[in-house]
Order: structure tokens, then sequence, then C-alpha cells
């Protein structure tokens, strides 16, 4: 049937904007074709399901210009690429985000996004595209920072038609064919699509714009939620075969029933003695000394808030006083000296008791203990750029050694979300 017959998508005029938008951003060429054409009377514009089917309004086909026709498409992959839809139920979840209104905030969230930086050098902005500074936000944010700064009021009343599909915020609609749906990717094949564009950014990276160079650097180098890993890090540690377990007579073993007139103790698991080591050299900064002392109120909400059993310990070249946690602001961080955490192991082993965990807080421009010590080790590590090799005068070639593979090693600072 001719494209030209009443009431038939015209998919030349919609596969040459597909073609000009892989022309002007050639990085995305395989995401683009990647999108399966799904006509709908039911879609305002274009949308996206999150099993990459792209749904097309044929009376919006038809009035639109090639042009902008390829900023569309371009905006509409760029979701899927970001992964719009799974930031936005995650972010649902942890606020009890639900409904429409909200559902369309994160479109518009969403958008803001993208539309910061994706236009110009070849690529139309389509009519209506939401941006930024339209809102009176700044550019270059992530969709999470652009939620906490607006509502929905009168300054987004004109935006209620937005619609973008399952595939921007996550809300399914009457449209969507579904995961059992016809053409859809499955989710090896969706990863494999994004490696592939991150890889064409990484290749080429003065093509593409930062907030894609970025994003194609973190789709390559995952950040950690480093808060759940330390914590989780910390409980396994402190959950561990022989930590915190001792022997007690205030409940007879079991086995004392086989043994007449001999009363055995029995083995109780007693809460964990956790020492944390502060790293307080110069290497280190202020802004992650701040960070240190919040993960020890952390550290102790994940041994079940017994501030009584963890103690802190600072340390440079020379350990310095043990305190008791009492709260994370009284604690006093000396130090700004070189770096020698073996000190802090040798002093945190001495305590009696003696620690069930030892965690490290430091950026590991240190030299660690040559053999493993006698409880769980946990490092917090502040992350150093490749170029900032060295922090000791006397040795500009001074490479600092790994963490040992007996420590359990969160990065710390890394950001929660991918742009």
């Amino acid at each position: 049937m001719s494209p030209d017959t009443p009431g038939t998508l015209d998919l030349d005029k919609l596969f040459a904007a597909r073609l000009h938008a892989a022309r002007v951003r050639p990085y995305l060429a395989t995401a683009l074709f990647a999108l399966h054409t799904v006509e709908s009377r039911l879609v305002p514009t274009m949308a996206v399901d999150r099993h990459w089917r792209c749904y097309v309004s044929r009376a919006f086909v038809d009035r639109t210009p090639v042009e902008e026709l390829a900023g569309v498409w371009v905006h509409e992959v760029s979701h899927l690429l970001r992964d719009h839809h799974g930031r936005s139920d995650r972010v649902a979840r942890e606020h009890a985000l639900t409904g429409p209104a909200e559902r369309l905030r994160m479109n518009i969230a969403a958008d803001c996004e993208i539309n910061d930086d994706a236009f110009g050098d070849g690529l139309v902005r389509p009519e209506g595209a939401v941006e930024p500074v339209s809102l009176g936000l700044p550019e270059g944010e992530l969709m999470e920072d652009y939620l906490r700064q607006f509502r929905l009021g009168p300054h987004t009343q004109n935006l209620a038609w937005l619609d973008c599909g399952s595939g921007a915020d996550g809300l399914e609609r009457e449209w969507d064919l579904g995961p059992d749906g016809a053409h859809g990717l499955s989710a090896q094949e969706r990863d494999a699509v994004r490696f592939r564009v991150a890889h064409g950014i990484t290749g080429r990276p003065g093509n593409a714009s930062k907030g894609w160079q970025r994003w194609a650097d973190e789709a390559f180098h995952p950040p950690q939620p480093w808060q759940e890993l330390l914590g989780a890090a910390v409980r396994s540690a402190a959950s561990g075969p022989g930590a915190g377990e001792d022997y007690t007579y205030g409940r007879p073993s079991r086995r004392s029933a086989g043994v007449p007139d001999v009363v055995l103790p029995s083995l109780r698991r007693r809460p964990p003695r956790v020492s944390v080591i502060i790293d307080t050299s110069g290497s280190v900064s202020d802004t992650e000394l701040g960070s240190a002392l919040l993960e020890v109120a952390a550290i102790s909400r994940a041994v079940g808030g017994r501030r009584d059993l963890v103690t802190v310990l600072s340390c440079d070249a020379a350990a310095r006083v043990v305190q008791p946690l009492c709260r994370a602001e009284g604690i006093s961080l000396v130090g700004g000296g070189g770096t020698d955490l073996r000190s802090g192991f040798a002093r945190a082993l001495r305590a009696q008791p003696r620690p069930d965990v030892i965690v490290v807080l430091t950026d590991g421009q240190t030299p660690w203990p040559g053999t493993r010590p006698p409880c769980r080790t946990v490092v917090g590590l502040f992350p150093r750029q490749q170029s900032a090799r060295s922090w000791d005068e006397d040795d500009p070639d001074y490479v600092p050694d790994s963490p040992p593979e007996w420590a359990r090693v969160v990065v710390i600072g890394s950001a929660p979300a991918a742009r």
C-alpha cells in the first residue's frame, strides 16, 4: 500500500528522519536502528517502552518536518539508553511516589536531563521540547536532581500532554505490548546496545556532548552504591564465622546432658566490636574526613546501633588516641603528616577486648600489614585519579600498593546514577 494512502503511517518520512538522526549523531546509530516501530493512535507524538519499541502517532508524523522528527528519534532513544524507566522506578520506591502526576514529573525531569545539550550541530530542536531553562532550572544535571527542584503547577500546566511512554518514566501504558509482545529486546540485547553506543562514544569522544561522554564513561565503569556496599560489607564481616562469638556458662551447652556431672559452656554470639581507623594524613582532604565521620555513624547502625562497641582511631604515620564512639561530630581527627596505617592496625589489635572487625577509611596511599590480621577487615577507599600518583615528596615515582586481598574493599564517593 502506498504511504500516501489515507490512514497509513508514512514510514518513508519516519525512517528518513531516523537516517538523518543517525548521520548527525553517528554514535547513536546502533540504538536508533534497534528500535522497532509500532503505530498507535493512543500516542500523542512518539513514545517508547522499556523493551525498545517506539510507538508513533500517524498524525504527528504527517505534520512534523523530517528535521524535527530526527530530533524526536534522538530524544526517545536517549530515555532508553539512560535507563530513565529503571531510575524512575527506583525513585518511586524510595520516595513512595505513585500515580500519573508523579510519573509526569519524572518524565519532565528526564526530558530536562536529555534536552539541555541534545540539539544543535545538525539536529533541530523539536517544537515544544522541554529544556531546563524553560522551568528556571540549571543545565547539566540529572533527572534525580531536577525532581528535587520543581513541582507541578502553573509553570508546568502546558506540559500535561507530554508522554514519552513507559520507557521514560516506568509506568506502563495501555498501548504497551509488554514483555511478551513481538519485537521487544531482551535484557541482554538491551545491554549489548548500550555497550556498543558507549564504545562508540569513548572511541571518538570529540563527537559527543559532555553529557553523553559522562554517560559512556559510567556505562563502562558503573558507580558502586557505596553506602549500601560499605554497610553490607561491615554487616557481613561482623556476622561471619568467629566474629562476635564467645563461650558462656550462663547457658550450659546441650552436650552437657551426655557428660554427667560436667557443665560445658555454650557458644553464644555477642554483638561484634568494631575498630574504625581513619586516615588523617595530608593526602586526605577535609571533605573526605567529613565523609569518614558520617561513615562512622553508618557503621554504628550496621552493627545494631551499639556505640559502646565502636571505637575510632585517627592515624597518619602514627596511631593517635583511641576514642569510644559517642557522637560522630564529637570525634577529633588528629594528623596531617605522612601515611602508615600499619601502626593503626597494631594499635587496634592491642585493644582489650580485641575487635572482631577493623574498618579502614583511607585514600589507600599507605603501606599495608604484611600478614592478615586475626579479624575481618573492610577498607573504605577514597578514590584517586590515575594522575595523582604520589604523595611522597622524597620519591616522585612512588605508587602505593593496592589494598591486600584479605580486605573487603568498597570505593567511597561514587555517584548513584548514570547520566
